[in-house]
């Protein structure tokens, strides 16, 4: 279907139209989850410390590193 200059201009618009709403939308999706990780990250840096000061004061040489520990499934 061959289109005139007014036609190729709307078909314009109306991609224009789209890719705003998609953009949009992700941007929403982007910033929920960029407030989601923000709360994971204090969960996380609130769950070190709490284990940190439960570790028994025998044991201090030893300082807990969640990186040197091996998952139980291991």
């Amino acid at each position: 279907m061959e289109y005139g200059v007014e036609g190729r201009i709307d078909e314009l618009e109306i991609r224009v139209a789209f890719q705003d709403d998609a953009i949009d939308a992700l941007n929403k999706v982007i910033t929920a989850q960029d407030k989601r990780i923000k709360l994971l990250e204090e969960a996380i840096r609130h769950l070190y410390q709490e284990v940190k000061e439960r570790q028994p004061a025998d044991e201090s040489s030893q300082a807990f590193n969640p990186v040197n520990e091996v998952p139980p499934h291991y």
